[in-house]
């Protein structure tokens, strides 16, 4: 397992957050991680298992189908390293209730990782909601 900090958030999302394989998720989390969900209308924040992670990705991989994941910008400093990416798909499960439309649909999201002894144990994320939301409603 990699111990430098931004070498384990690029695998992570290579590997887990891609949907190439969110049953890693284990190999790159802490058995409870803490996922702050910036966003102005109702922050959140959650307890996530590896288990549980991999359970959300998979539920991408129903909505948008096998979709594409770019870093776009990584960084790290210290425990944090700080992710930027595009991720792109189609419209092929329900979200939200909105039934499939087949449509692409592009999302952007940056989220700030701490990661502690090779493990990410905190991050912090900012999903594009509302261009997500349009995409979805045209």
């Amino acid at each position: 397992m990699h111990s430098d900090p931004v070498a384990v958030v690029r695998s992570f999302l290579e590997v887990v957050r891609s949907g190439v394989d969110p049953s890693q998720a284990g190999r790159f989390m802490a058995p409870t991680v803490t996922a702050h969900q910036v966003q102005a209308e109702a922050p959140a924040v959650v307890e996530r298992s590896p288990q549980q992670y991999a359970e959300h990705v998979t539920e991408m991989l129903d909505a948008y189908g096998r979709f594409t994941l770019t870093v776009d910008e990584l960084f790290g400093s210290g425990e944090k390293v700080h992710a930027r990416w595009t991720q792109r798909g189609h419209h092929v499960g329900e979200v939200d209730g909105l039934a499939p439309t087949g449509a692409p649909v592009t999302q952007l999201t940056s989220a700030v990782y701490r990661v502690v002894d090779g493990l990410i144990v905190e991050y912090w994320i900012q999903i594009d909601r509302y261009g997500l939301r349009a995409q979805l409603e045209r």
